[in-house]
């Protein structure tokens, strides 16, 4: 039995909380909930969290907290796998009772020995089946044993898999795997199965590093006369150069990315870009991507994570968002970097001076850093950069643009401009060689918007002061 067209759509995501959120998962789970909001269906959360070992709630937090910042909302409260480990015990032991599944009394030397000779003899590694048609009276009393399902020996299964296509493999291919282990708990293969079926899920969107368990999975769905759900296998996030994605191309986890200073709304767009289209259309919104997703869009090649695409996209975002929303999102950075909150008086002030700011940020931590000098009090404590450009020649310039500001009636880009313009064509020089030195006595570094527009947001009193400061 396959789910139909007419099925409402199940979707889940279900990272193990052994780490962080990385950017592959973080795309599964945009996935699978784009492609539930499109169908109006629902799009739920399992943690599987049996690997009681490595799983941590500092890692269950990071996930929520990563997924929260991508904007996904999730239908149910998640579903934590650890709770529901006699739901998966009770199917193992319907199976076994159906004749599906059989109990398997090797002891671990006799299964070690017979990898060693299937490696000797260049076989492939895996279980041979020696108690599957054995009673398990042949058993010394209380041996300790493990349930394994009984798959087919002929044939073949096929999976028409809505990414890959039809996937096929050879029936004997596909070795009795365990479904309880010995001490009674279930294993993954098992836990996955069970879960996914009383969770309902008609759609298994997830990475094709998976493909292979689909086969052993939908064995095990069949012999359970479950309905099989849609698969739909994900080409997996190379690095820039074509290799996978690992920890030397960088930041891994979505929050780090975060505290990089990029937008959520710019890594959504970036992720829904990586190995699905929609046209030539690159920048693209919740909205958009909610009504234009489909499976069919899922390239087969794996994708390339560039970071510096990603930045210059979010750079777009940033020059698109509401001034208003940039205000909130810099506040923490700039009154962590300030020492202090902002008051009411300090907040109109960003927000006035957003639209300026905006223009050349790439990042929201770029962002903020490049507001702190509308902050500093005199006088300025001037970076290393800042103070090499300050040399005596750059002085008394500095002097002379002070005097013909200050006699200035109209505080305007246009008049300060041309006011400095004046003293670069006296001299000989080119404005840039005045801008970089004004630079340097208004904000105490050597990046910053527009000059003109920094004498304009300080105010002429300030401006002429911290000019003021540096001819002393």
């Amino acid at each position: 039995m396959t789910f139909n067209e007419t099925d409402p759509v199940v979707t889940r995501f279900a990272p193990s909380p052994t780490g962080f959120l990385h950017i592959g998962g973080a795309r599964t789970a945009m996935f699978n909930w784009l492609f539930a909001r499109h169908h109006g269906g629902k799009a739920l959360l399992r943690i599987e969290d049996t690997d009681k070992a490595r799983s941590t709630q500092e890692a269950i937090d990071a996930i929520l907290e990563g997924l929260d910042w991508l904007g996904l909302n999730w239908d149910d409260t998640p579903v934590f796998q650890s709770a529901r480990a006699e739901r998966h015990a009770a199917v193992a032991h319907e199976l076994l009772a159906a004749g599906n599944a059989y109990k398997c009394f090797a002891t671990p030397e006799e299964l070690a020995a017979m990898r060693e000779q299937q490696k000797a003899e260049k076989k492939p590694m895996r279980y041979d089946g020696r108690w599957r048609d054995r009673d398990p009276s042949e058993a010394p009393d209380g041996a300790p044993y493990v349930i394994r399902l009984k798959t087919q020996t002929s044939g073949k299964m096929t999976i028409t898999d809505a990414v890959q296509g039809d996937v096929s493999v050879q029936n004997s291919e596909i070795d009795d795997f365990i479904l309880l282990r010995s001490d009674g708990s279930p294993t993954y293969m098992l836990a996955v199965v069970v879960d996914d079926h009383d969770m309902g899920v008609t759609h298994l969107i997830r990475g094709d590093d998976h493909l292979n368990n689909a086969f052993r999975q939908l064995a095990m769905i069949q012999a359970m006369g479950w309905k099989e759900p849609v698969y739909a296998h994900i080409p997996l996030i190379h690095g820039n150069d074509g290799a996978k994605l690992s920890k030397r191309h960088g930041a891994l986890g979505v929050e780090a990315y975060r505290d990089m200073g990029i937008m959520s709304d710019a890594m959504f767009n970036y992720l829904l870009r990586l190995g699905w289209g929609h046209g030539d259309d690159e920048f693209i919104s919740r909205a958009q991507a909610i009504s234009w997703f489909g499976l069919d869009g899922v390239g087969k090649s794996p994708s390339r994570f560039d970071t510096k695409k990603l930045q210059n996209l979010n750079g777009q975002y940033i020059r698109e968002a509401q001034d208003s929303q940039l205000v909130g999102l810099t506040t923490p950075s700039i009154e962590q970097g300030l020492g202090r909150k902002l008051t009411l008086e300090d907040s109109e002030l960003l927000g006035r001076a957003m639209p300026v700011l905006k223009s050349r940020a790439k990042n929201l931590l770029e962002l903020a850093n490049n507001s702190l000098f509308l902050y500093k009090k005199r006088p300025l404590d001037l970076d290393e950069k800042a103070q090499s450009l300050l040399d005596d020649p750059a002085r008394q310039m500095l002097e002379s643009i002070h005097a013909n500001l200050a006699v200035l009636d109209n505080w305007t880009i246009e008049a300060t401009e041309e006011a400095v313009k004046a003293i670069a064509d006296a001299a000989e020089l080119g404005l840039g060689k005045l801008a970089q030195p004004m630079r340097a006595a208004l904000t105490g570094s050597t990046s910053s918007p527009g000059i003109f527009d920094v004498l304009i947001l300080l105010g002429k009193e300030e401006s002429l002061d911290r000019l003021l400061d540096q001819t002393k």
